[in-house]
Parts: C-alpha cells; structure tokens; sequence
C-alpha cells in the first residue's frame, strides 16, 4: 500500500524538534552562565577588591548559578514528565475503551496534514493494529513513551551548559594581568556572547544578526552595570 509523503513525517519532526529545543536549551544555559559569572566578576572587579576575593567570587558565582539552573531544571522537566505520563494514561484508558474512535481521530490528524480520507484511513488502521499508544502519542499528543524526558539528565545538563559558559568570563578575569583584566573580561565575553547568540538564533531559524547584537548589547550592558555598582560601593564602603 503507498501512503502519503506528507502524512508520516509530522512524527519525526516532533522528535527533531524536540532534539533541536534541547540543543538551544544548551546553548541558552551557556548564554546564561557567561552573562551571570560575567556580572559578578566585573562588580566584584569593579569595587577592587583582591584578586582572591575575585576569585571565591567568581567560583562562588559559578557554582551557585550552576546549582540554581540544575534544580530548576530538574522541577520544570519532572513537572512536564508528570504531564505526559498523565496524559498518556487517559490516552491508553481512551484506546482501550473507545479503539474505533481512536482510531479515527488518528485518521483525522492525517487528513489534516493533507492526507485523503481512504489514504488516512488506512494509514491510521496499519498504525494502530501495529502500535496504537505509541502511534496515538507520538502523531496526537507530540510524545514518544519511549523517550520521555528524564530530569537528572535535564538537571546535570542545564548544570554542565551553565558551568561551561561561566568559565570563560572567570578564567579571563583571573588570567589576564591585572591592567587590563576587565577590559580582556569585556572582550572575551562579547565574543563567547556573538557565538551563543548565533547558535542560538540558528537553530530557531531566526535572523542571525538582529539576535547576536541583542545578546551582545544586553550582556555587556548587564556587565557595565554590574562593575559600575561594584566600583561605587567599593569607594563607599572599602
């Protein structure tokens, strides 16, 4: 039986998406830990302080921002897995008493993507005698029961991308001589904020140039910000 081209993909493309949403998730979790690590450092910088105290700064900074993401990683995605499990129960409870009906509205969702009624019909029959639950979850409800989302792995990720962007505002701050530390701060940071901005708008399929500007502009303004506070309480109080 030949079945329609525009029918079958809209499965796959859930997962490609869902992949490619991680993959920016990834990249944003970096975005934020150059731009939170960075805001520290420079304010820390700016009251002129001891390179020591810059650095349990910047470390303290890290690890609390690292620990902050991967907890609220970890509460988002169990509450999002708490939902498909949840849904994927009242679908199985919706085939095991209603399989006609399930089946047809699996039919619909093809004819909605195009597919002819005879063609979804039995493309909707094959699935469902094959495999209904995954059917019905992956083509209606946007799920692969195999593949639900595990929040440890949300958690150590959203951790690791955080940590990974952190270290480069840190190790510019602490390595560069002391002269022109912040401004080597400043210019490290405008380029891992270019990448991540880039990344990022690449992988929504959103205009490049406009996004990476905007990460640019917003992180070196939170970091001017950020030392400008630092070196007026450093005047007042040190």
């Amino acid at each position: 039986m030949k079945t329609s081209d525009t029918a079958i993909p809209s499965g796959e493309k859930d997962l490609l998406s869902s992949r490619l949403n991680w993959l920016r998730a990834g990249v944003l979790g970096a975005n934020d830990g150059i731009v939170s690590t960075a805001g520290v450092v420079a304010g820390v910088a700016g009251a002129a302080v001891s390179d020591t105290a810059l650095l349990i700064s910047g470390i303290a900074g890290l690890m609390a921002g690292a620990l902050s993401m991967a907890a609220g990683e970890y509460v988002s995605v169990s509450t999002q897995r708490d939902s498909e499990r949840a849904a994927l129960i009242t679908q199985h409870n919706f085939i095991y008493q209603h399989p006609l009906q399930a089946q047809d509205k699996l039919a619909q969702h093809f004819i909605q993507q195009g597919a002819s009624p005879k063609t979804a019909q039995n493309i909707a029959l094959e699935l469902s005698q094959y495999d209904a639950q995954n059917a019905q979850a992956q083509y209606l409800l946007g799920i692969d029961p195999a593949e639900l989302t595990n929040p440890w792995h949300a958690a150590f990720a959203s951790m690791a991308a955080f940590a990974l962007g952190a270290i480069i505002p840190l190790f510019a701050i602490i390595l560069a001589p002391s002269t022109f530390a912040v401004a080597a701060t400043f210019g490290a940071v405008t380029l891992a904020l270019a990448l991540t901005g880039a990344v990022s708008s690449y992988l929504g399929a959103a205009p490049i140039m406009p996004a990476t500007i905007r990460n640019v502009l917003w992180g070196n303004i939170a970091m001017g910000v950020t030392y400008f506070i630092g070196a007026l309480v450093g005047q007042n109080i040190l």
